[in-house]
């Protein structure tokens, strides 16, 4: 057995090995392995940014190019103090496989720059975004490397990244960023995509195994944009969201938890523990001992681990973040009757709308939200069920399953682009 170390990059190939293992296409030629596992380009940055105080501040950028044989590169830039090098590299790679399992054609990377966007003012924060976009621009553009948002960032940071990028160059170009507001060129559904691609990958899995959202307890980590917006979502299927969390506390009610409450309690930027019922609030380590039927991780990597993955109770777990199982326990659960609904293909709803946002912004013409919402659907649909099948004919995870169909384009189109 491979050992399992704290390093996300090593843990993120390590799902990859997994599959690749099992796969005779990838497990009887190892050169196949090693061209897709590591990044192509790795850069690191130091931007400096004038704070309101007149100081000169630097902060430090990772970013990763992964693969681009799907072209270009497509990634999210995250904004957290606990950025790594590492952990960009992980996101890289996820990224390239995201895009190859719902067979779009895009490659994969990541920016991540290490700040607390909270301890800036608008304006610094305004100004590192733009000094962002002065630093890199000459290797920006709509069909090489095109970012958006990810953790901490989000359509007014695009804005002002898209409208630098223009000044530099000296012509609008909104395909250089997306995740915009539309306003800017932007795509109509984007906010709710990657919650809503994780429902109807949720719907079509449980539809290939007999069964329904309807009746359905359900507990959700982390509650803010993609968190929220899937238990909106999932209360309109009849699904009952029993518990759910944010960085000040847990909130759980044996009946169901009224979202649009919730919703206006984190609009007003105070915690779920505010919830105004008689629901109960847990302790940390009660986090996933509630017996429900599915668990949504929707935070950040590493949630579940050897701490607390043996507490969990529930028989599905939909993975909204990047990475919140640690590959131990993703090891130990595929042994359970735990199933495992994996983030390359969970939460890849709003990679697919950022392509649909490129298209658009190509051709100059602008969809409607139910043509983006139908397109959606009709995509990610498709590919949970090309997942669900690998999953079936390998005897496999769901995981091993998607990262079996991701990696099959990923060298497909590396061998026929190159000489390899």
């Amino acid at each position: 057995m491979q050992k399992i170390s704290n390093d996300a990059f090593e843990n993120a190939k390590l799902q990859m090995r997994s599959a690749c293992d099992l796969y005779e296409w990838c497990r009887d030629d190892e050169n196949k392995y090693e061209l897709i596992s590591h990044p192509k380009r790795i850069i690191e940055i130091s931007i400096p940014v004038r704070m309101d105080s007149g100081k000169i501040k630097i902060f430090q950028w990772f970013r990763s190019q992964h693969n681009d044989s799907r072209w270009p590169f497509k990634w999210g830039i995250r904004f957290h103090e606990d950025v790594t090098r590492s952990e960009v590299q992980a996101l890289s790679l996820w990224m390239t496989f995201k895009c190859a399992v719902i067979d779009i054609p895009l490659g994969g990377g990541k920016w991540g720059v290490i700040v607390n966007p909270k301890e800036l003012s608008e304006w610094e924060l305004e100004r590192l975004s733009r000094g962002y976009v002065r630093s890199l621009y000459k290797y920006i553009w709509p069909w090489q490397d095109v970012p958006a948002p990810d953790v901490n960032t989000n359509p007014k940071i695009m804005a002002w990244m898209m409208d630098e990028y223009s000044k530099l160059i000296g012509s609008y170009t909104p395909g250089a960023f997306t995740g915009k507001p539309l306003s800017s060129g932007g795509s109509q559904w984007r906010g709710e995509a990657t919650a809503q691609g994780g429902v109807y990958v949720l719907e079509e899995i449980l539809r290939l195994r007999g069964d329904e959202l309807k009746g359905k307890t359900i507990s959700i980590q982390w509650a803010w944009n993609a968190g929220l917006t899937v238990a909106k979502l999932l209360e309109k299927k009849w699904a009952k969201i029993v518990w759910i969390s944010d960085s000040w506390g847990w909130v759980y009610s044996e009946s169901w938890l009224n979202i649009d409450t919730l919703s206006s309690i984190k609009n007003s930027k105070k915690s779920v523990i505010e919830y105004d019922t008689n629901a109960k609030k847990l302790a940390a380590k009660e986090i996933f001992t509630l017996d429900v039927d599915i668990l949504i991780p929707a935070a950040l990597e590493n949630q579940i681990t050897e701490e607390n993955a043996d507490t969990i109770w529930a028989s599905i777990i939909l993975e909204l973040a990047n990475g919140p199982i640690t590959p131990k326990w993703d090891a130990i659960l595929k042994k359970s009757d735990i199933l495992v609904i994996p983030d390359i293909l969970a939460n890849a709803g709003w990679v697919m709308v950022s392509y649909f946002e490129q298209v658009q912004n190509d051709q100059n013409y602008y969809w409607s939200a139910d043509y983006v919402n139908t397109e959606l659907h009709k995509k990610i649909t498709h590919a949970a069920k090309s997942v669900y099948e690998t999953q079936q004919k390998y005897n496999s995870t769901l995981r091993e399953a998607a990262y079996i169909v991701a990696m099959k384009r990923v060298f497909d189109a590396m061998q026929d682009r190159w000489e390899i």
